[in-house]
């Protein structure tokens, strides 16, 4: 549940400024001049000439090219398709990514150094409506491969490349799956789950909690969560009456909730601590108290002071 009404997009790299944004969304600044349109069916983005890469497949990249080079935002090239398994739609990346200076060829970031992945790329049908360029590129490659994407501030002043590498793909699940936990204490709301995996919920004159309360119904199989991660959840959250304030089932959505304090939007404090230190898989029943939640003031529907009562399936997780 977010605390402030900023969304979690998807990373480009750990610098956050506007340039570096454009390259996970839509074209940002003018255009320059490109090669003709890509082979990639479906891909309307121009092609980059006179970039090459060398190294081995999965490891960091060398990067050539004749300085200066302008390049056209959004326009791409393929620099390895990869030797891994295909990359499959539906599926989230995990990339290693290099900003390269195109007028000087210099390296301003780079995430090998630390070896912290971004797996923050789902290609799902919000991906593909969002950036379908890059969804076609990506299900065009392999584990392994590398593409470079261009991108400028519109004056011709800057101009950057975005490499990225894709060293895993993996699959978040549609819906909680795992056991039933038998011993729910017999005073928290009850919980029913549909067969596509929306919950619903009793509150059987249930009064609330002046401390937090993380109590798993269905235990997953999968990593645990930790603080540091961002937690790949669908939910639902009512207020103590029953009355359903919000619910990602019926927006057919996923949310990336960031268990860190975060000053560019984060979660509720409630959700923080309520979903860390569980498996992947679980569904988790949070009660969050007024103090945990959005205190004092009101939010939408939420008046102030509320408890709020939250059903959380955990899909996957990545840092």
């Amino acid at each position: 549940m977010q605390k402030h009404k900023t969304s979690i997009v998807a990373r480009a790299l750990a610098a956050a400024t506007a340039l570096i944004a454009c390259i996970s969304m839509a074209a940002c600044g003018s255009d320059d001049s490109a090669q003709p349109n890509s082979a990639i069916p479906g891909v309307s983005a121009k092609q980059i000439a006179g970039v090459t890469a060398s190294g081995k497949p999965g490891e960091k990249p060398t990067i050539s090219f004749k300085t200066p080079l302008t390049v056209e935002n959004n326009a791409y090239v393929i620099l390895e398709e990869g030797n891994g398994a295909q990359i499959k739609a539906g599926n989230r990346l995990c990339l290693q990514g290099l900003v390269i200076n195109t007028k000087d060829g210099t390296e301003l970031n780079s995430t090998w150094a630390s070896g912290q992945l971004d797996c923050s790329v789902a290609l799902n049908d919000t991906y593909r409506q969002s950036n379908p360029d890059r969804y076609e590129i990506f299900t065009h490659m392999k584990v392994n491969g590398t593409v470079a994407f261009g991108s400028n501030d519109g004056t011709g002043a800057a101009s950057y490349l975005f490499v990225y590498t894709i060293v895993d793909q993996m699959k978040d699940l549609t819906k909680a799956e795992g056991t039933k936990v038998k011993d729910i204490p017999a005073d928290l709301p009850t919980v029913t789950t549909a067969e596509d995996g929306k919950p619903s919920i009793d509150m059987h004159g249930y009064k609330g909690s002046d401390k937090l309360i993380s109590q798993t119904i269905i235990e997953g199989t999968g990593p645990e969560t930790k603080e540091g991660d961002y937690a790949v959840v669908k939910y639902t959250g009512w207020l103590l009456n029953g009355k359903q304030f919000d619910s990602s089932w019926d927006k057919n959505t996923t949310f990336d909730a960031p268990l860190f304090t975060s000053s560019t939007g984060g979660v509720i404090k409630g959700w923080e601590k309520g979903l860390q230190n569980h498996k992947v898989g679980s569904q988790v029943l949070l009660v969050v108290p007024p103090d945990m939640g959005y205190g004092d003031k009101e939010n939408g529907s939420i008046p102030a002071n509320s408890t709020l009562v939250f059903v959380v399936d955990i899909l996957g997780k990545y840092k």
